[in-house]
């Protein structure tokens, strides 16, 4: 899919940098011509020479180089590329493509270009999370830029939680995604997955029987055709899908919280089986167990995720598909869901005992519409979710991108 493919990748700053090494390996591995650029900071991570001997090309690093600018080179670098990657995207870089900033080669090559352009953050989870990083993000996303990551993890300042870049292969992923041709190509797609937990106490929840399989293949499947997909899962068995942003999660109210910073997208597939209510009020410690005395829980509702999204008054995606899990009536309870949540389809099954659906890697599904249910035979999980994928993608040729 790389093959012939010229891929400009800017390194920023950051200790995350090593990574791009690999990238770059993995980019010509598979055909892709890589163009190197690096940052001042970023010398001080990887040296040019590495970088330069694993892309077999100079590295660009002088926005003031007298020869390449005699013919403009900052602006032909940025125009010759199918494809601009930063990555690492420090806190730094992102907020320099925000302001428009063009101070050094690597902001310059980004505010000169018109071709597509992904990022890979990385930085420590404090600066991840201030609200700085997040309203850039937010802009960033609303301009059209792709962004495949942050993972959560170990942190090198020995910090936990997202911020760490996403691995070589993810964002090889991405970019394949991103250059594909797919029916889908310059569509983003949110894709919910898993079950959320609802914590009783430190130690014990409640959950839903998920294993996250459907709804990772639905995210793959979309990939597949192009589109950029944001993956919001709970803490499910099935592996993260890659060459996507995977945000996770735990409880409703997380998903709901991750779900609209997510927002706007053209289209939203809510397969997560979330739990329709919580405990309203989760010890901070064990509840011990006492003989002859059982707690008393006093449950709440939890957010209703599909309907606040389908019901939005502004910045509704163009296509809501919610999904439902049945043991009877499954039809009957999935039209009548459709039509109180206010969602476009609904993909439900039957997820009986007898089925082995829930947890297992088939499955079989109706499809709700409004113009009706329509029943698909009963395949392997990433069957549907391809035939899935085709139907949604096929459904938004009739809106505008």
């Amino acid at each position: 899919m790389l093959a012939g493919r010229r891929i400009l990748l800017i390194i920023g700053g950051g200790i995350a940098a090593y990574k791009s090494l690999d990238l770059i390996r993995r980019l010509r591995e598979r055909g892709a011509a890589v163009t190197p650029v690096m940052t001042r900071a970023a010398s001080e991570f990887v040296t040019p020479l590495s970088v330069a001997a694993l892309a077999g090309e100079d590295v660009h690093a002088d926005l003031f180089d007298l020869t390449r600018e005699a013919e403009m080179g900052h602006i032909q670098l940025s125009r010759v590329a199918d494809l601009l990657v930063v990555a690492p995207a420090t806190a730094d870089l992102m907020a320099k493509m925000v302001g428009g900033h063009a101070d050094d080669l690597a902001s310059t090559l980004l505010l000169a270009t018109d071709t597509p352009v992904m990022i890979a953050p990385a930085m420590n989870v404090r600066m991840w999370d201030h609200p700085a990083t997040q309203r850039n993000l937010a802009t960033l996303r609303g301009d059209g830029i792709r962004i495949v990551g942050p993972n959560e993890g170990d942190m090198a300042c020995g910090e936990f939680g997202p911020g760490r870049m996403a691995e070589p292969l993810e964002i090889v992923a991405a970019i394949e995604g991103a250059l594909s041709d797919g029916p889908l190509k310059g569509r983003r797609v949110l894709v919910t997955s898993g079950p959320t937990h609802e914590p009783i106490d430190p130690v014990r929840y409640i959950a839903n029987r998920s294993s996250g399989a459907q709804g990772t293949a639905v995210a793959e499947a979309l990939r597949d055709l192009g589109a950029e997909v944001v993956f919001v899962t709970g803490r499910a068995d099935a592996p993260r899908p890659t060459g996507m942003t995977v945000v996770e999660v735990e409880s409703a109210r997380e998903m709901r919280e991750a779900v609209m910073d997510a927002l706007p997208v053209d289209a939203g597939v809510f397969a997560a089986a979330v739990a329709d209510w919580r405990v309203k009020s989760a010890s901070a410690s064990k509840i011990k167990k006492t003989a002859g005395q059982l707690p008393v829980l006093e449950f709440e509702e939890n957010p209703d995720i599909l309907r606040d999204v389908s019901k939005l008054a502004e910045g509704r995606p163009a296509l809501v598909v919610g999904f439902a899990a049945e043991t009877d009536d499954v039809v009957a309870n999935a039209t009548a869901k459709r039509a109180r949540k206010g969602c476009d389809w609904i993909v439900a099954n039957d997820v009986s005992p007898a089925t082995g659906i829930m947890g297992g890697t088939e499955n079989a599904v109706v499809l709700i519409t409004a113009d009706g249910a329509e029943a698909w035979p009963r395949a392997a999980k990433s069957d549907v979710a391809r035939k899935l994928a085709d139907r949604l993608a096929e459904a938004l040729k009739k809106v505008p991108s």
